[in-house]
């Protein structure tokens, strides 16, 4: 009952399942535990079928032949991710990579019945189109401000939304995690931290970066 009650909460097509798919998903459902850190996808090998995020946090990113990371997006309690089902999705032709951001809990269904699902739901299968044009969208934003956006800029961001995020004014990264999730070099973050901290923006120690000027940083991000 309490996996039935978070379906209907965050799947928008719960309501429209027979009882017969809703007993499918149920039969082949597992929860799964993940500590931080842990790889829970990686890439085209990889094929868990769809992830439901109970709680906690994931990290989703593409890598280079060289091993640079970029970030992609991040999901978090009640979002759904179907890049991880790229093998019986064809349009996805890229290999996605996913971490857990924080100690997490997933709903993991099976490939096989995912798949099942979208064929004998409209409902299904449109939700599944749906959430990757919305994973695209967060991709090509991604993209958008690699190719695009002043690296100064590209920083104070991220402090910005990791700030955000985590509710707090400490952004509790390294300077290779922020390089891996902006794609760029530690020895680029470094520097240009330095320069934010001589400017009154932020306080760097070994554990944290604390943003001590919101409103400098607000507009570096404008």
């Amino acid at each position: 009952m309490q996996n039935e009650r978070f379906f209907e909460k965050h799947l928008t097509f719960w309501d429209k399942l027979t009882p017969s798919q809703k007993s499918l998903v149920l039969a082949n459902l597992s929860t799964v535990s993940y500590e931080k850190g842990e790889s829970i996808h990686q890439g085209g090998n990889d094929c868990n079928g769809i992830i439901l995020v109970k709680s906690g946090r994931l990290r989703t990113y593409i890598m280079s032949e060289e091993g640079k990371e970029v970030t992609l997006f991040r999901l978090g309690e009640g979002d759904v991710c179907i890049l991880s089902a790229s093998c019986i999705i064809n349009i996805i032709t890229f290999d996605v990579y996913i971490t857990a951001e924080q100690d997490s809990k997933v709903y993991l269904l099976g490939k096989r019945a995912f798949e099942l699902l979208c064929k004998e739901n409209i409902y299904a299968e449109n939700f599944s189109y749906k959430t990757i044009v919305s994973h695209f969208s967060d991709v090509m934003w991604s993209i958008e401000q690699i190719l695009f956006m002043d690296f100064k800029k590209r920083l104070a961001v991220f402090l910005i939304d990791q700030s955000a995020l985590d509710g707090t004014a400490y952004v509790k990264m390294t300077h290779e995690e922020i390089a891996n999730h902006i794609g760029s070099a530690r020895e680029v973050v470094s520097r240009m931290l330095k320069k934010f901290e001589n400017e009154g923006i932020v306080r760097l120690s070994r554990a944290d970066i604390k943003i001590t000027d919101k409103s400098k940083l607000r507009k570096l991000a404008s």
